[in-house]
């Protein structure tokens, strides 16, 4: 393991007390000031004024720079991909930005990962309480129960990510999962209208329980829900109840609440159908760039004003983009095991570039520009617009296919997960018949169907399931073919240092080891 390490070159943005997270947003401690008659008026005069404070959240989410000036830090598809590396399914050719990451060697407190996992997050967390503030009762104007919904749903979202980033929810063997509920979780930021005391959420701001971390998650999430039915979204940056059933789906999945998860993923994904394997619209060849596609139910749609360029998600695992993947080779590759696992029949193997096999992939994501710079296993699923506009995404339907095939096997009612699983697999391997479905079964397609969209990381730890890519044949980059067991440290990021030394609620023996 290497010694010399970046650090973060920003600060982490937040502490948990009340920070603005940006100039034009009213902080929490100003809005105690603000007269609840004047909130009154500007939500009976011009609901319309707080699309501008859930606009900001997506803003967020797709910005660049949350704590630094790096390449690498670029919100939430940062996180992602930080996570993804972290895994066996995916290949670096050579070392560059997320190679620590790809290392395991970016999990210190003093870390930039660490503090653009904080940051990311908690700063989406104090942005929805900005929103959720503004309601000490709930309204029944259908724009405003809307953005209360989108705001409820961020926040559940958000502490789902980092309850599994700082903390492994679950403890025992792979065969015998339970939640960890005694496990010191992270902080809770509470806003003015959640109903507690003064006390309570000054208490909140140390390392709550995973238990009382999950009982704010179900909560929110089961708000949002209520929320937003019947709520019509202005674009798939929103967030409608379809989403958040999707999000309540995987939040189920993690607390291994095996028919309310099934129930969820499969109401989430009611109006999305499952694109094609062939197509080159809406189909699996489109280059996973438009948020359009009809199987998206939540991504964030860029434009000329919000691309990032070299500091973006496609830059990092688009082998067609001409940024740090496609210009420097510095590009993606799909783990050599893995890919032999798949069908010859499977249509994902367009996803990777295997050179004498035939494989084709659109010219419209990028193949004339970049076929002749190439290496084996290259990646394809991601693609290349021609302007750096390319969206990203959140959600879509195949995972809600994955999680309610998943809770049906959970229960050993493999029957009926193989039937679920087999409305995906009708669209990526013809040749697919299984009566039977496993866990097993569904994670293999997991990964198959998943690799770079950010589950990977999160299902090992979920699964109990370590890191082996030292294996005859293995194709990842020489000095990144080890194990990583299941039960190593690396798995749990450190809270940051900044947190630390400025939350008094936590005490120095609360740092993750």
């Amino acid at each position: 393991m290497k010694l010399n390490k970046y650090l973060s070159l920003g600060l982490i943005g937040i502490s948990l007390g009340f920070a603005s997270c940006a100039d034009d947003f009213l902080t929490a401690e100003d809005k105690q000031y603000v007269d609840k008659e004047v909130i009154t008026e500007l939500l009976e005069n011009d609901p319309t004024f707080i699309d501008s404070y859930v606009s900001g959240i997506w803003s967020w989410m797709s910005t660049y720079g949350t704590t630094s000036t790096s390449h690498d830090d670029f919100s939430v598809m940062s996180v992602l991909h930080g996570c993804d590396m972290q895994t066996e399914d995916m290949t670096m050719y050579y070392f560059s930005w997320f190679g620590y990451d790809y290392g395991f060697e970016n999990r210190s407190h003093d870390y930039r990962r660490t503090n653009v996992n904080w940051t990311t997050f908690y700063t989406m967390i104090n942005k929805a309480n900005e929103i959720i503030d503004f309601f000490p009762e709930e309204p029944e104007d259908p724009a405003l129960r809307g953005a209360l919904g989108n705001a409820y749903a961020v926040r559940a979202y958000s502490y789902l990510y980092l309850i599994q980033l700082f903390q492994d929810p679950t403890v025992g063997d792979e065969n015998n999962r339970v939640l960890a509920t005694d496990s010191l979780g992270v902080p809770i930021v509470a806003s003015s209208s959640d109903g507690y005391t003064t006390e309570e959420a000054d208490e909140l701001q140390g390392r709550n329980t995973v238990a009382k971390v999950f009982e704010v998650i179900e909560s929110d999430i089961t708000k949002a829900i209520g929320l937003l039915e019947g709520y019509a979204r202005p674009s798939k940056n929103y967030i409608d109840k379809s989403v958040a059933q999707g999000i309540a789906a995987r939040y189920y999945l993690l607390k291994q609440d095996w028919t309310n998860a099934a129930e969820m993923a499969k109401n989430a994904r009611a109006e999305y159908p499952i694109m094609s394997g062939t197509a080159e619209t809406n189909g699996i060849r489109d280059g996973f760039m438009d948020v359009t596609n009809s199987e998206w139910m939540w991504g964030f749609d860029h434009s000329s004003e919000t691309q990032t360029t070299y500091a973006s998600f496609f830059s990092h695992i688009s082998n067609l983009a001409p940024g740090y993947s496609g210009i420097e080779y510095t590009g993606r590759g799909v783990d050599a095991r893995l890919f032999s696992k798949m069908s010859v029949n499977d249509y994902r193997r367009a996803y990777w570039y295997r050179d004498g096999e035939g494989n084709t992939q659109s010219t419209a994501v990028g193949e004339a520009t970049a076929t002749a710079h190439l290496l084996p296993w290259a990646m394809l699923k991601f693609g290349w617009n021609g302007d750096w506009t390319m969206d990203y995404l959140y959600m879509r339907a195949a995972e809600m296919v994955l999680i309610e095939a998943e809770a049906y096997a959970q229960q050993g009612n493999t029957a009926q997960a193989a039937t679920v699983l087999g409305e995906l697999m009708a669209q990526r391997d013809p040749s697919w018949s299984q009566a039977n479905a496993t866990v097993e079964d569904v994670y293999l397609q997991r990964r198959l169907e998943l690799i770079g969209e950010g589950f990977g990381y999160f299902d090992l730890k979920r699964l109990n399931k370590g890191v082996d890519r030292n294996y005859e044949g293995s194709n990842h980059m020489a000095g990144y073919k080890f194990v990583v067991p299941q039960d190593s440290v690396c798995w749990t990021y450190q809270i940051p240092q900044r947190e630390m030394q400025e939350n008094s609620h936590i005490a120095a023996d609360q740092q993750n080891p």
